[in-house]
């Protein structure tokens, strides 16, 4: 019996000696030691732009706007943000992911559940565009046109949730759920804001080809409102998580917030009107510097009629192309006449997701940087404007931020 018990504790000595080198105790204060190690990321197309202070506010002498925006000074943390505008063919991967999915459920395309019981769409097996199950994909009998099998457009639906952070950090008790909110959006472009935006105006070349055609491939996608630009920073961050995040899931990636789009696009001049670093839209040779309307009815003196690629002109000195001109582009921010005497000094913002029921005025939301059909004034840095978040036009694009995670060496 006795030396049972000396065996035992000598097993149980073993096990807890063990048990410590593999966590490797040693009295001390360490730290959790078997963390995934994180060294930062540095997403394909996007640019870092440093941490920084920016006097936000317009530039020209404009008494109305300087008396509703007041110039103020403001400090912004360091992020990422892509270096053109999303293009036809960024955002095409994204409808085709959607396309995809829709086709894979139908053929019913699931793979064995993981070990906590959830199922995914199987992406490795091809989808056999033939099959009859898919027909309805398409549209049938008098929806068809000239014999051509085209697919509706209006089936490409994406689901997904977000958490509202500024309910969940309330002081009043609430249940989880209700922070939780579950969005179903139409993310295919609205190709015929080219024919609507432009009375007694022969676009439609552009409403039929714009978006599919590969010759505007590199071209900034347009006809996108702000909830589709939302549901495709939501794919995109899970894009990235599924193939990138090697266990350790980034920031979301999402639209700029006001304050920050005018921190980038001043590319560290503080005082200068356009993000080229000067007070006038011409270099010395009397070139136009960005894609606008240079003059009264002559769109194309700048080299481009309507859109032009998402590179061209020069880049400012954050590496960031086409600021200003070519297309205008959404923020996160929602529009307020006097935003700026309410918003924080420190990575300030005001966002508020208005329902399809709420007034006008709360879906207003901050557009910046002027387009192809803009004056030189809506291209200025401070220059600031609003859209309404369920409008689509043939003018506004947008491109991507993400907050950076840790202090980076370029900070100050």
């Amino acid at each position: 019996m006795k030396r049972t018990a000396n065996l035992l504790m000598g097993l149980v000595l073993v096990t807890l000696l063990i048990t410590s080198c593999g966590k490797r105790e040693t009295g001390q204060l360490t730290g959790v030691q078997d963390r995934p190690a994180w060294k930062g990321i540095n997403p394909y197309g996007m640019v870092y732009i440093p941490s920084g202070h920016l006097h936000v506010g317009q530039n020209d002498q404009d008494m109305f706007s300087s008396n509703i925006q007041k110039p103020k000074s403001v400090s912004v943390v360091g992020f990422f943000m892509d270096d053109t505008e999303i293009t036809n063919n960024e955002y095409r991967q994204f409808v085709e992911f959607v396309r995809d999915s829709v086709a894979r459920v139908k053929l019913d395309m699931w793979r064995e559940a993981d070990d906590k019981g959830n199922e995914y769409l199987d992406k490795t097996q091809e989808i056999d565009w033939s099959d009859d199950m898919l027909d309805d994909m398409f549209y049938q009998g008098d929806m068809a046109f000239d014999g051509k099998r085209e697919f509706n457009n209006e089936l490409l639906i994406y689901r997904y949730q977000w958490i509202d952070w500024n309910k969940a950090a309330s002081r009043a008790e609430k249940a989880r759920t209700s922070v939780i909110n579950k969005e179903e959006v139409a993310i295919y472009p609205d190709t015929l804001s080219w024919v609507r935006d432009f009375a007694y105006s022969y676009n439609e070349p552009f409403a039929r080809n714009y978006f599919w055609h590969p010759a505007f491939d590199d071209y900034p996608v347009v006809g996108v409102d702000w909830k589709m630009t939302k549901a495709f920073n939501h794919w995109r961050t899970k894009l990235w998580n599924t193939y990138e995040g090697n266990g350790v899931n980034t920031e979301e990636f999402r639209l700029p917030f006001e304050s920050e789009w005018e921190y980038a696009a001043r590319g560290g001049h503080e005082l200068a009107a356009y993000p080229w670093g000067s007070y006038y839209v011409r270099n010395a040779k009397g070139c136009p510097l960005a894609n606008f309307k240079p003059m009264r009815g002559n769109y194309g003196e700048d080299g481009g009629i309507m859109t032009v690629v998402a590179d061209a002109y020069f880049a400012n000195d954050y590496g960031l192309y086409n600021m200003a001109g070519n297309v205008a582009e959404w923020t996160e921010s929602a529009y307020y006449d006097y935003s700026y005497q309410a918003v924080h000094d420190l990575n300030p913002n005001i966002t508020f997701n208005a329902k399809d029921t709420d007034p006008e005025a709360l879906k207003r939301k901050v557009v910046r940087g002027g387009s192809w059909k803009d004056i030189a004034y809506y291209l200025q840095n401070g220059t600031r404007t609003y859209e309404f978040q369920d409008s689509t036009k043939s003018y506004i694009g947008y491109r991507c931020a993400l907050t950076y995670l840790g202090r980076s060496i370029n900070d100050f």
